[in-house]
């Protein structure tokens, strides 16, 4: 008798009508170092990678959810929003899709709250509203932060996030530069603290005024911070920049910033600085 222990079937059938049902937004792919991150997971540590820490954009309702103490926040000018004053082509559209898409009526919130019990004003840009693009509300908003905490003797925290002045708005966006300025300017000549949080990106118009004008700077890690992007500087110069020329680390080394602080460690940062402000000690 033979036994054939090799025999095998002549073919299979594979099904492939079978779809696996998996929810959308499950997974994320971090766009520094390529994992394939675990959403909530992610949203657990602050949308910080835990495999590279790459600081993923937050939204305004992300950042002030994780900064501020519950329950604390109490929003001014929500009723300000964007025109379109020089008639500039698609703008106004432009402006109904980033209300739309986002929730938000500019790209900027402000209001007062408070960071481990310390009373506080507070501004946040949102680079997902045109790019953070600061405009006359945006411009408008921040001047009117800055006034309520110089008249009512409160630190003012502002969180940048922003490709630049908003071109659609041509001269009157770039006003805001000198606005916002010599606004942060009166509430330093008040003894005031203004605390500056640099998130990624900060550049342009925004960083060369308001931005960069903290009595204490702070930025997230990779933040990139600058005026002209690092093509643009490499393309008029024609030379080749350094590494990791115009984040946060570089701008440390330098001593534009102050600290290069992780998201999960800002909102003790902010209030420890706080802390020490109203003891007089900042």
């Amino acid at each position: 008798m033979v036994f054939d222990f090799f025999k095998k079937a002549k073919y299979f059938t594979v099904k492939q009508d079978v779809k696996r049902d998996i929810p959308e937004g499950l997974w994320v792919k971090c766009d520094l170092c390529n994992e394939i991150l675990f959403t909530k997971d992610l949203e657990r540590n602050h949308k910080v990678c835990q495999k590279c820490g790459h600081h993923f954009r937050l939204t305004v309702e992300e950042r002030l959810h994780i900064t501020l103490d519950p329950d604390s926040f109490s929003e001014y000018d929500a009723e300000l929003e964007s025109s379109n004053p020089l008639d500039f082509p698609e703008y106004s559209g432009r402006l109904a899709t980033a209300q739309e898409q986002t929730g938000l009526r500019e790209a900027v919130i402000t209001g007062e709250g408070s960071i481990g019990g310390h009373r506080v004003v507070v501004a946040v840009m949102d680079s997902h509203f045109i790019m953070g693009s600061m405009g006359s509300v945006v411009g408008e908003k921040i001047t009117r932060a800055v006034e309520f905490a110089q008249e009512n003797r409160l630190p003012l925290i502002v969180f940048c996030a922003s490709g630049g002045a908003r071109m659609q708005e041509g001269m009157l966006s770039l006003l805001q530069m000198a606005k916002t300025s010599m606004s942060v300017g009166r509430h330093s000549e008040a003894g005031l603290l203004y605390i500056s949080v640099l998130t990624d990106p900060t550049m342009g118009g925004v960083s060369a005024s308001f931005a960069l004008l903290g009595d204490i700077i702070l930025a997230e890690p990779g933040a990139l911070i600058g005026f002209a992007g690092p093509r643009v500087i490499e393309q008029t110069i024609r030379q080749k920049l350094p590494e990791g020329f115009q984040r946060a680390e570089f701008l440390l080394e330098k001593g534009f910033v102050d600290r290069v602080v992780p998201r999960p460690q800002m909102a003790g940062t902010l209030a420890g600085l706080l802390s020490l402000h109203e003891r007089g000690g900042v």
